[in-house]
This record gives C-alpha cells, sequence and structure tokens, in this order.
C-alpha cells in the first residue's frame, strides 16, 4: 500500500520541517501546503503548533483553511494538532485577542453562533472563537513560583481513555516528553476526550482524542524515540483509514 498523504498546515506561522521530516520517517508521504483543496482532500492532517492562538485562527480563517479542516475532519481523515494545533480545536481562547478587535454577540459563553476567529466577551474575559470541534477552553498558564514558559521534558500521565488510545498504543505511563507553551488547555474540557494528563502551575490535558481527532501539547516530532512512535502510530491510523477503516 502507498503510504498515505499527510498535509502539514501551513498558517505562515513557522518552519514546519521538522514535523514533516518526522512524519516521513514515520512512513507517511508528507508535505506542508497552505492550500485549502489540498488540505481538503488530504488522507490525513497535522496542524503544528506555531504562533499564537488569534493569529493563527485569524489566518485560518481569512485563508479558508479553518473550512477546510473542519470538511476533511468530518469526512473521517485523521488529524492530529501538536502544541497550539491541539488548542484551536476547542471553542475558545485568550491568547492574543487585540484589546482593540471588535468584540461579536455571543449566544453563550463558547461564543458557539460564531465563526473561527470572532472576539467576543465571556467570563470578563475577552476570547476569540477557535475551531470548535472538541468542547472547552485554552487559557494561560499562571503561576507564582513556577517559570512560564513552560520549556522542556515532563511527564505524560495516561487516563483511562488514553490507554485505550490508538495514538497512544504502547505508550508507558509517566514517560517524559518535550513541552514549550504558555497556554493550555483547560478543566471544562470534556473527560470523555482525554487521553493523558500533565502536572505544571495546574493539571491540563496533553492528549486529547475523539475519533479520528487527535492532539498533543508535546512535540512529539521533538521528543525523540517515544514522540517518534506517537507519529508512527498516527501514520498507522492513516494507512488504515485509507484502506478502507479501522478496526
Amino acid at each position: 500500500m502507498d503510504a498515505p498523504r499527510i498535509a502539514v498546515v501551513d498558517y505562515h506561522k513557522g518552519n514546519l520541517s521538522s514535523v514533516v521530516r518526522g512524519l516521513a520517517r514515520a512512513g507517511a508521504a508528507a508535505y506542508a501546503t497552505d492550500n485549502p483543496d489540498e488540505i481538503r482532500s488530504a488522507e490525513g492532517l497535522v496542524l503544528p503548533g506555531v504562533g499564537s492562538f488569534y493569529d493563527a485562527i485569524a489566518y485560518m480563517s481569512e485563508s479558508g483553511q479553518d473550512r477546510a479542516v473542519t470538511d476533511a475532519v468530518a469526512n473521517g481523515a485523521p488529524f492530529l494538532g501538536i502544541c497550539l494545533g491541539l488548542q484551536l480545536l476547542f471553542e475558545r481562547g485568550d491568547e492574543g485577542v487585540p484589546e482593540d478587535a471588535p468584540a461579536a454577540l455571543a449566544e453563550d459563553t463558547m461564543g458557539s453562533n460564531l465563526a473561527p476567529s470572532e472576539v467576543f466577551e465571556a467570563s470578563s474575559k475577552r476570547w476569540t472563537r477557535g475551531l470548535g470541534v472538541l468542547s472547552g477552553s485554552c487559557s494561560r498558564l499562571e503561576s507564582t513560583r513556577l517559570k512560564v514558559p513552560h520549556v522542556g521534558w515532563d511527564q505524560v500521565h495516561l487516563t483511562d481513555n488514553g490507554r485505550a488510545c490508538e495514538l497512544l498504543r504502547d505508550f508507558p505511563e509517566g514517560a517524559n516528553m518535550y513541552f514549550t507553551h504558555s497556554y493550555a488547555v483547560d478543566a471544562d474540557a470534556c473527560a470523555a476526550d482525554i487521553a493523558a494528563h500533565t502536572h505544571y502551575t495546574r493539571s491540563f490535558p496533553c492528549v486529547v482524542a475523539r475519533g479520528n481527532v487527535f492532539g498533543c501539547q508535546f512535540h512529539p516530532e521533538k521528543s525523540s524515540s517515544r514522540g517518534l512512535d506517537i507519529l508512527k502510530n498516527f501514520v498507522a491510523i492513516a494507512a488504515a483509514e485509507q484502506k478502507g477503516g479501522r478496526a
């Protein structure tokens, strides 16, 4: 069988070569693209972690990448979000939201009536709407004792969901992965979508999974052999989908 064609979404915020190389080492026909048509037709998608929540979702909205990603996910293409790419899956984030951006009228605290990148006010904050594939918020890690950003190797603790997650096949409880971030998913995420937690300033979801959608707050492409194993698992998921569905 041909290697699955996995598109790394380029939203013009950083160098994607390490993600493309990691996926190629894991057995994929990987390529970076900013073209919505190529994103929509890919056999697998990776949304990498560069930039801020607002800047990234604003570019994706302006370019049509947001609709291409949600269309591909709805059509069954396996999706992996890395770092910020995980956060963008959620309903709202407050990173980088301009103070002078016009605020839309939200019908609820998650802005569920709004399109990705629209700014709204709720919970005494200014938010921007994310892709809304998963429920929940993303906000800054806060601490008076620990350094933020959270940079370096830290432990990944599996949930019951994570022990059965295809992305984490053969992943050992408590293994260390490489993180670099200041924002993370909040406690309002759906418990059924959380495959693993990490504890730093607070306990936050570091792996999420629902159906064909997966996300890692850490960087598998920078996490040595364990990270490569996760990329291999994702490529295997995409290959199984290409073949005609997962078992």
